[in-house]
């Protein structure tokens, strides 16, 4: 009767914890959906209420036909941006990784050191040079401008290698006997087997390209090529204030990585655990 009592008491506890760990997640959710569906009164108003007397259902066509911010184009280059910056980050670190772990040459471990050398270089330092390389080749104001500068990550590439080198060469060498080179083992073999880990990388890729917001701000020059964060910074500036749009624009703008971790939550939490990945 103790052992069973301590248990119940520990179950409940446990359930506690997490369901007070929820409403605290869910808060900020709560407060963009409540603030997005009331006037920017109710929203400033001194007495809150839980909801507003009336919800506001019409402020999100206003948010889309708004003339000064182009929300739906805004949108639609984000998710263009950040499924291509995730799609091109992935090929190209994997292949990088994958060369780097299995194809033997002299200076293998230089090119490594030279990846891991720039994981110490602050974003700062090559901002500008990144700018002016961009302008000279055309691209402000447009998508490759936003997509093409940040298809290489140093960080990935070290994730995908130290993977890589864990993956089981008896399946590549089992390839290899079938008359498949490097480039067929690679597609054929290891990456139809590590489609867990590259979840999760594309989760983390996908998020980090969605939520980018200085280097858009500076190459979107015009509204047709805002992204989404850019769009949302626009409804709270010195000269405007629009918070029921800027509110009900946000919960809108996590939809998508809100679906994408519905989608790619199986393969997540097993891809984490083999990235060695701490949050």
């Amino acid at each position: 009767m103790v052992g069973y009592r301590r248990y119940s008491v520990g179950t409940v506890a446990v359930y506690a914890g997490t369901s007070v760990a929820a409403v605290l997640f869910l808060i900020p959710f709560y407060l963009l959906v409540r603030n997005g569906l009331a006037t920017d009164q109710e929203i400033t108003a001194p007495g809150w209420r839980f909801l507003p007397e009336k919800l506001h259902w019409e402020n999100i066509s206003e948010l889309f036909n708004d003339p000064a911010v182009p929300f739906a184009r805004s949108m639609l280059n984000s998710v263009v941006v950040a499924v291509l910056h995730t799609l091109g980050t992935l090929l190209v670190c994997s292949l990088a990784g994958y060369g780097l772990a299995r194809i033997p040459y002299r200076h293998a471990n230089k090119v490594f050191y030279g990846v891991l050398i720039t994981l110490m270089i602050p974003s700062a330092v090559t901002f500008v040079p990144s700018f002016v390389l961009v302008s000279s080749l055309g691209w402000v104001s447009d998508l490759r401008g936003l997509i093409i500068p940040g298809l290489f990550s140093g960080f990935t590439t070290f994730l995908f290698r130290q993977y890589f080198l864990g993956f089981p060469k008896e399946l590549e060498e089992a390839a290899r006997v079938d008359g498949l080179g490097y480039w067929g083992a690679y597609w054929r073999i290891v990456v139809p087997n590590s489609l867990n880990f590259t979840a999760a990388i594309a989760v983390i890729t996908f998020i980090s390209g969605w939520n980018a917001f200085l280097w858009p701000l500076v190459i979107g020059q015009d509204q047709e090529s805002w992204t989404v964060q850019v769009a949302l910074s626009s409804f709270l500036t010195a000269q405007t204030v629009n918070l029921h749009e800027l509110f009900i624009a946000s919960a809108i703008a996590i939809l998508p990585l809100v679906i994408v971790f519905v989608v790619l939550q199986r393969w997540l939490v097993q891809g984490v655990a083999q990235t060695g990945i701490k949050g």
